[in-house]
């Protein structure tokens, strides 16, 4: 093995396991992770799509 692959590996590694570590931590802080699936979402009065979408309807009602 040359000196420069397992410095490759190790960033390999870590690309991988960082998201789900940082997950584990939002999920831990109670923050949401969307998923888009805005009907039984706790939040989804405060959902940026449903937001979007709520803008649209009333910029064409009128």
């Amino acid at each position: 093995m040359k000196w420069f692959e397992p410095i490759i590996a190790i960033c390999a590694i870590s690309l991988v396991v960082l998201p789900i570590i940082l997950k584990v931590i939002r999920r831990k802080k109670g923050k949401s992770n969307c998923s888009g699936a805005c009907c039984c979402c706790e939040k989804r009065n405060d959902c940026l799509k449903n937001f979007k979408e709520y803008v649209k309807k009333e910029t064409t009602n009128k």
